[in-house]
């Protein structure tokens, strides 16, 4: 079945950091067509070439607090003293072009978006690394943080793994190439599940009298 005629849905990717997420994010919108990247919005301020509406949309403070009250947002967070969101309507928009919206968040903003849209649109997916230690090594290599930092991303990596069993599918990234066909071969499935193609799927069943 062609690609654009199924109903879209939000894909989750959650991973501890290390994990190789982005750099699956980027080969699946490789593999396959009709994937968006979700923008959040974000309260902190635009770092040099960060464009407004493509690596964020910015807003102040009370307008993000505003939205909240508003329930605008199908997840939210503060990090660092800055909010962060996905805005519902970025999504419906989305979904309704028939979509997959990529939503690179945590095990707790996956809780969020999943009680906020329900099961049916919603699919998640966790990327496990091969062991902790090869997630150190890989932590290491970047050569980005200092031994201290190191150590409060194993801390986190380690809560991030504990919630494993709450995504529909697991990825092992101990081979970067298999991980990304089998995160393709994911979003391949689930465009055919009869809960997106039903509709699509009318005309050709009027066809036949049904």
């Amino acid at each position: 079945m062609s690609e654009h005629v199924s109903k879209g849905f939000v894909l989750i990717l959650s991973a501890p950091s290390g994990a190789g997420k982005s750099t699956l994010a980027r080969l699946l919108g490789e593999r396959c067509r009709g994937l968006l990247t979700s923008v959040s919005t974000t309260t902190r301020d635009p770092r040099p070439g960060e464009r407004e509406g493509e690596a964020y949309f910015f807003v102040d403070v009370a307008t993000f607090q505003e939205r909240i009250a508003a329930n605008d947002f199908l997840e939210w967070a503060q990090v660092f003293g800055n909010y962060y969101g996905t805005s519902r309507r970025f999504i419906t928009e989305a979904l309704g072009r028939g979509l997959v919206v990529v939503l690179d968040i945590d095990w707790q903003g996956a809780r969020q978006v999943q009680g906020n849209m329900g099961d049916a649109d919603v699919v998640s997916v966790f990327i496990m690394p091969p062991s902790r230690e090869q997630l150190r090594t890989r932590l290491c290599q970047r050569g980005q943080d200092a031994e201290a930092v190191i150590d409060r991303r194993m801390d986190a990596a380690a809560a991030e793994v504990s919630h494993w069993d709450e995504y529909d599918y697991i990825v092992l990234n101990d081979d970067l190439e298999r991980a990304a066909e089998e995160l393709a071969a994911i979003v391949a499935a689930e465009r055919l599940r009869r809960l997106r193609v039903e509709r699509p799927l009318r005309g050709i069943l009027e066809t036949f009298g049904l």
